[in-house]
């Protein structure tokens, strides 16, 4: 399909094949540089040669690629992911039937952005909107608004330009990391549970040795008493007291079951401590499993196009979205990384280091501008760990306590919180009535607990 034929075959988007000769087709949009702007917006054929990659790699799927190559006349089924997209951006460079084709597609998929780009009426306003778009990770429809837009300076596509090329290597990287610890941590939980299988194993083999052993002396005393009853009670009683050989005999098999009930009982010691072991293990298996499902939640709420949701189902992670959640304590050089979970929910987190560094003055207006509070209890101070205690008890404010300050644990962390499981509710009674042991008892936060406003401005933090 070549820009010098006087006329070209196509095929129009009801399947049918159209005729386009020269003079059918309008004149070109005059080039973009100085001068006035276009009076309209410009076709996909129209942009500069360099926005069509990421245009077609960006707005377009590997379904629709096939659909549109399929009918140019080429065999889509014969094309590799590549080659699709190659031949997809060939096809846009010039006008033809599937250029034309890939223009209505484009404005029918993405008409709503479109029309919200339209309402800017210069290129800063076409610019604030992109970045608006940008920071919410919705960038596909916006990113076909934005370059052909009618007010777009070749700066602003410029800039667009920019910005969808570098989130393309972030993404990449942020991908390949996220991999990476779930690879780590699935080898962490196959370890966990051969451990625990041969605990289990080992276990079994010493209950069952000590076992035969117990059976073994009752055998050997019910034997002994059947031959002490063969012979005549008295006399056999009469000969061994006037020996001296029963206080003998008697004072060795005493001796010999002491060291007997010695040894059980130190056995008997070893496998429950090998069952108190085993119940360790199996709590860190089970916190693994946990810190590995909420990483793979957060991954799979990232990348899956999962339909727009209001925040009312009892387990969808947007419940969070808009609140202001305060982390006391954990590693600061991770808190770039608390951020980054935080914000894939919509999360806006504020951070205090538990009085390592920053004053614990600072604690209490911390915590009343946050709507629920995560503590890793292994990277923080006493003074701060009851304070926020005593705060979220008496102001019935939900908070979560983690073991670890790791970024897995802090990511279940907030599952945790999405999913209203915690160890200080926010119905928790007044300070007094409850009962001994109450206030860290896990009770679920009930569906009005998150009501009322989201977060509380007017309160900073630290870096």
């Amino acid at each position: 399909m070549g820009q010098g034929s006087t006329e070209e075959q196509g095929v129009s988007e009801g399947g049918d094949t159209v005729s386009v000769t020269a003079s059918t087709l309008p004149p070109a949009f005059p080039p973009q540089g100085g001068g006035r702007q276009p009076a309209r917006r410009l076709k996909l054929w129209e942009l500069e040669e360099k926005f069509h990659c990421p245009v077609v790699g960006t707005c377009f799927d590997l379904d629709e690629l096939k659909k549109l190559v399929r009918k140019t006349g080429y065999d889509g089924r014969r094309f590799e992911p590549y080659d699709l997209h190659l031949e997809a951006v060939s096809l846009s460079l010039d006008r033809n039937p599937a250029a034309e084709l890939m223009q209505k597609q484009l404005e029918r998929k993405y008409a709503l952005q479109v029309r919200r780009f339209d309402q800017a009426k210069a290129a800063t306003e076409v610019l604030a909107l992109w970045q608006e778009h940008l920071e919410r990770g919705k960038v596909a429809g916006a990113v076909w608004a934005a370059l052909t837009h009618k007010t777009a300076t070749k700066a602003t596509r410029q800039a667009v330009y920019a910005d969808l090329h570098m989130l393309s290597h972030q993404v990449g990287a942020g991908r390949a990391a996220y991999l990476r610890r779930l690879e780590w941590l699935q080898r962490e939980l196959a370890e966990a549970k051969a451990q625990a299988g041969r605990v289990a194993a080992r276990q079994a083999r010493e209950r069952a040795e000590a076992a035969e052993r117990i059976r073994a002396v009752e055998r050997a005393a019910a034997e002994a008493t059947q031959r002490a009853e063969a012979d005549s009670p008295l006399r056999a009683r009469l000969a061994e007291l006037e020996s001296g050989v029963a206080m003998i005999s008697m004072g060795r098999r005493l001796l010999a079951l002491a060291d007997e009930v010695g040894r059980l009982r130190g056995q008997a010691g070893r496998a429950d401590e090998l069952a108190a072991d085993n119940a360790r293990l199996v709590q860190e298996r089970d916190e693994a499993r946990a810190e590995r499902d909420a990483l793979e939640r957060l991954w799979l709420d990232e990348t899956a196009k999962a339909p727009a949701c209001a925040g009312d189902c009892a387990t969808c992670p947007s419940r969070l979205a808009g609140r202001c959640v305060l982390c006391v304590g954990g590693r600061t050089p991770l808190l770039p990384q608390y951020r980054q979970l935080a914000e894939r929910l919509g999360v806006r987190l504020i951070h205090h280091d538990g009085g390592r560094e920053e004053a614990l003055s600072r604690l209490p207006d911390l915590l009343a501008a946050s709507d629920a509070v995560i503590c890793p209890t292994d990277c923080v101070g006493h003074l701060a760990y009851y304070q926020l205690k005593k705060h979220c008890k008496q102001a019935g404010k939900p908070c979560v306590l983690v073991k670890s300050s790791g970024v897995a644990s802090f990511a279940a962390a907030l599952t945790r919180l999405a999913d209203s499981r915690v160890e200080i509710s926010a119905n928790a009674p007044p300070r007094g009535t409850s009962p001994k042991g109450a206030g860290c008892d896990g009770v679920a936060v009930p569906s009005g607990a998150w009501d009322g406003p989201r977060g509380h401005g007017g309160v900073g933090e630290k870096g």
